[in-house]
């Protein structure tokens, strides 16, 4: 009976710490709040990033237009010196990585100092750092399938890891897109949104642009799939994640 009852109490109290408010995803959900509330000053931010980092590498600004993708360009990047020996490609496309690449080598702006680069880089290492680790605590496979920023994200609209992992793909598919969704379906004949944060994924990003939609479709499932191995699976490993990251690159390739 004494048996029993420890056996009881250990499911129990397995049971209570799975499905714990106060898990590690609500780290992750704080975590998150904090980047949409420094989200909230980045237009001033990177308008003065573009400004500082013009001095140095007036083309970029005119060939990357997307602020996120200019800022991860500069961070990976550091002085336009490293252009030609840094890899790109999980930030921009093919042909503009070149377009990048080719400016640097003429480019007409001013020296900078690394040191001047690195510091204005180290917060959001801090912060990404902090972020990194903590999704791949919580939720691995996740974290592997549609990286961090991503994730983070959809179980931050989600409310938490467990919240994800009851949402059908279909549901998954369009998070992150309710507003747009809302006010299109109300206000205008126009199509609604068909795809949320899912769409920014990597994989998404990495794809023709033929494919994107085909991709994010299927993306969508198996990342439904991903939360709820983390969520309510017994093994914290990657290899969920891993197969259908590797599967969603077979079927791009094979779209081609």
């Amino acid at each position: 009976m004494s048996a029993m009852a420890l056996g009881l109490a250990h499911s129990l109290s397995r049971y209570k710490l799975k499905f714990s408010p106060d898990k590690v995803d609500t780290m992750i959900v704080q975590a998150i709040s904090l980047l949409d509330d420094l989200d909230k000053e980045l237009n001033n931010y990177i308008m003065r990033c573009r400004e500082w980092y013009g001095w140095h590498f007036p083309e970029l600004g005119k060939i990357v237009s997307d602020n996120l993708a200019y800022a991860k360009t500069v961070k990976t990047m550091g002085t336009r010196l490293n252009a030609d020996k840094t890899d790109l490609s999980e930030i921009l496309p093919e042909e503009v990585e070149e377009e990048v690449k080719a400016a640097a080598e003429i480019s007409m702006g001013t020296e900078i100092s690394e040191e001047d680069t690195n510091n204005i880089i180290y917060l959001c290492d801090q912060l990404y750092d902090y972020l990194k680790n903590r999704m791949t605590a919580i939720a691995p496979n996740l974290t592997v399938l549609v990286g961090e920023l991503v994730g983070a994200r959809l179980i931050a609209h989600a409310g938490s890891l467990l919240n994800l992992a009851k949402h059908p793909s279909s549901t998954v598919q369009i998070l992150g897109a309710e507003k747009a969704l809302f006010r299109l379906a109300l206000k205008t004949k126009h199509d609604t949104p068909k795809y949320g944060l899912i769409f920014h994924a990597s994989l998404v990003g990495q794809t023709a642009p033929k494919h994107k939609g085909k991709i994010s479709r299927m993306l969508a499932a198996k990342t439904s799939l991903a939360a709820r191995v983390d969520a309510l699976g017994e093994d914290s490993g990657t290899a969920m994640g891993i197969e259908n990251r590797a599967n969603a690159l077979k079927n791009e390739v094979e779209g081609h």
